[in-house]
Order: C-alpha cells, then structure tokens, then sequence
C-alpha cells in the first residue's frame, strides 16, 4: 500500500468534509448570505430580488395604511354619531310614555345609568322665506340633555340654555341653518305633521320660533337635519299633553349598551321598547367591518404576488448556482443544507421588505392627517365631501393588533415562497450539474 503523502488527504480530514460538527454547519447561513449579493453576470437576479422587497414594502405600507383610515373612520363615526345619539333610549307604546319619570328613576338604579333626560321626537317641516327643509325636531330638557349627550358643547353660535319654555325658541345644526339662509334670531316656521282639523278642513298646525343657538357636531346626519325646541314647546305643538316619547340614558361604558338593555327589560316595571345604540347603528358598523375585512384580504393578494416573486428569483439563483451547489453535495453537504442555504436568502428578503413595509406604513399611516391635506391643497381637490360622506377628514388610527398580523401574514407568504426553489436546489444532481463545467 502507497504510504500516505502531505499532498494525500488522511480518511479523517475527508470525513470532516462528510460529517460537519455542529460549528461548522454556520456556513449555511453564511453561504445563504453570500447569495444575496449577485455578481455583475447576475444582475438580472438582483433586480428580481429589489423588485420584491419593495413589493412586499409596498403592499404593506397600503395594508397598514388602509386599515388605519378604516379604524379611524370607526372611531370617528361612532364618535360624532354618540355626540347627538344616546347610549340607550327608553321608549313607550305608540312613542307615548306616561309615568316617564317612574322609568328614569327605575333606569338610574342600574350601576351602569349615570344619566337620563326625557324627550320627544317627532318629524317638521322647516320654512324660512322661499327655503323648505324636513327635519327631525327633538323636544329637550336642556339641563337633562347636557348630562345625556354632548350637543351643548358642540354650539357654533348663540346658547344651548336659550331653550326657555314658551318662548318658542330652536336650536338648529350648521348645515340646516346654512340651507334655510338663517342665523342666531332669525324667524322660522316650524309645520306639524299632524293636521288641524276644522270646518273647512284639515289644516297643517305651525309656530312660528326664533333661532337662539346653531351647532356643529361634524356628523353631517345630524348637522343638516336635527333642531332642537323646549320639551314644553314640543308637548304644546305635537299635543303630547304630559307624556313623552322616551327616556334617553348614559351610561359609564358605551360598549355594554346591549348588556344594559337585558338588564333593564327585567327591572323596568312599565310596557317599553328599549333601544342602544348598537341597534341603531348596527347595520353600519357591520358594513364597515365586513369592507376592513375584505380591504384586508384584498390588499394581502398584493403582498401575495409580491412575496411569490421571490420563486422567480431563488428559481434563478439556483439554476446560476448549479455548479455551486454540485461542489458543496461533493464537500458532504447534505440536501437539507442546501435546503437552508437558499432558505435563508429567501427570508432575507421577506424580512427586508417586511421591515421596510412596516416602517413605511406606520409612518404613514401616523402623518395621513397631514399628508392628505397636503396633497389637497397641492392638486386642489377635497376627497370627502360633506354632502357625500359622515365625516369630511380622513382620519387615522394605527392598531398594534392590524400591524402585527400584517407582518406575520407578509413573513408568512415570503417564507411559504422559498419552499419550492429550496426543494429543488437540495434536488440538484452532482454528477450532472458538473458534466459539462
């Protein structure tokens, strides 16, 4: 047998090449690494690879930013609508309540009442000169309603207490009071809808009242079609003697309005329908959760295509790596290292265009009360109407809970995208890929 030379290579130091320890398996990682920085003959890689992390970037600024506006639209809407609306509203039979006071004081035991203010709603027509406008006329207590909503701080001109009984005085919103042409001590005629009945006929009853106060909320519902009398006044014009239509109540949390409700249907000795507000508004608020829901899944499609083409680009690297990837199976790699390696330059790139996505995105999402006037003001459009839309800014709320699952979602698909190219390096056959080097 030929003795062993320097130039000869012992069995021991093959088999380091075939069985790597545990530290020299970094290499995988390294190697995975190296791969990301093409060489000039790979530019077209290179390229692929910028183009999906700024994909990945993109979609996820969008999703971010989408999620955010759709949030603070939520939070705005349900903000402005409880302004004018109440938590939980107490109605009798035929919008006919009686022993009203009975029912309030009943409602105010539940630890969750913290006020409750009777009223009386009814429809009217509005008449200023030549200018006509249907309304919804709201008979209140102004010291009761101050506890129950938040109207009274809203007032744009003249005052909340001007609402004396027998003085015939209203209370309109901004855009009701823009329509009709009148300010603060106008005349207005308000029409019953409830007719007079006489000799000669039914004839419409009206008073004529004094504008004492405008507000604006900011929801356009309420600002271009509510006006507010004395509940006197009401009773004297609509012919509700003593009684009310309902009791308005306020409670210490807003979100167990529904639990409130149950409650009170048990405790409350009178024949009433109980109403909150999450009944009221609740076809809204689904239609708006069910559009977050859909904008989000829409939005992911794009980060979809973008992570995917993260195949493209590992599909490339592998075929430019054959006779790369042939030397390291012919060094001991196994078909899991190979595996790894090109894992790793996949999730480089997910992670990248991760990072870059959620910066962009929240930054974004954070300066959309800035950013979105600017550009208003540069184009010279306004993108939300107040004759249009509830609310007339795009407003923005970030949610830690949005961003986190976007990310684990964007992560996820870039990961799921490197499957099939590491698959196929780990495939790759020795023999073949350096028959022709």
């Amino acid at each position: 047998m030929e003795a062993p030379t320097a130039r000869t290579p012992r069995l021991w130091q093959t088999a380091a090449f075939v069985r790597p320890s545990r530290s020299v398996r970094s290499y995988e990682l390294f190697v995975g690494l190296r791969y990301t920085r093409a060489k000039r003959r790979n530019r077209a890689i290179s390229f692929i690879a910028a183009v999906s992390i700024i994909g990945i970037a993109l979609g996820m600024t969008a999703l971010i930013t989408v999620l955010s506006v759709m949030n603070g639209f939520q939070r705005e809407i349900r903000t402005r609508i409880l302004e004018a609306a109440a938590h939980v509203e107490i109605m009798g039979p035929d919008k006919r309540l009686q022993n009203w006071q009975l029912v309030a004081k009943e409602a105010l035991q539940n630890p969750q009442v913290i006020a409750a203010a009777p009223y009386i709603s009814d429809q009217g027509l509005l008449s200023a000169g030549a200018n006509v406008r249907g309304v919804l006329v709201r008979g209140i207590d102004p010291s009761d309603e101050m506890q129950v909503d938040a109207i009274g701080k809203h007032m744009k001109l003249g005052s909340f207490d001007a609402l004396k009984p027998g003085r015939f005085g209203i209370v309109l919103g901004s855009d009701l009071a823009a329509v009709l042409g009148v300010g603060v001590g106008d005349k207005v005629v308000l029409i019953a809808p409830q007719g007079l009945v006489t000799p000669a006929g039914v004839l419409p009853r009206l008073r004529q009242f004094t504008v004492v106060g405008i507000f604006q909320i900011g929801h356009y519902q309420y600002d271009s079609s509510l006006a507010l009398i004395n509940i006197n006044d009401a009773r004297a014009l609509y012919r509700m003697g003593n009684a009310v239509t309902g009791v308005r109540l306020r409670l210490k949390d807003l979100f167990k309005a529904n639990q409130v409700v149950h409650q009170l249907s048990r405790t409350i000795t009178t024949q009433v329908y109980l109403t909150d507000w999450t009944m009221e508004y609740a076809t809204f608020f689904r239609a708006v959760e069910i559009e977050k829901r859909m904008m989000f899944i829409v939005v992911i499609l794009i980060i979809a295509v973008a992570a995917f083409n993260i195949v493209s680009s590992l599909i490339m690297v592998v075929t430019d790596k054959r006779p790369d990837i042939a030397i390291l199976r012919t060094l001991g790699a196994s078909p899991g290292s190979i595996t790894k390696i090109f894992f790793v330059q996949g999730a480089l790139i997910g992670i990248f265009g991760t990072a870059l996505g959620l910066i962009c995105g929240v930054s974004l999402a954070y300066n959309i009360p800035v950013v979105v006037p600017f550009i208003e003001h540069l184009f010279g459009v306004h993108f939300l109407a107040k004759s249009v839309y509830y609310i007339s800014e795009l407003p923005s709320q970030v949610q830690a809970p949005d961003v986190i699952a976007t990310a684990l979602v964007s992560l996820a698909l870039s990961l799921l995208a490197t499957i099939y190219p590491s698959y196929r390096a780990a495939k790759v056959n020795p023999a073949e890929a350096l028959r022709y080097e």
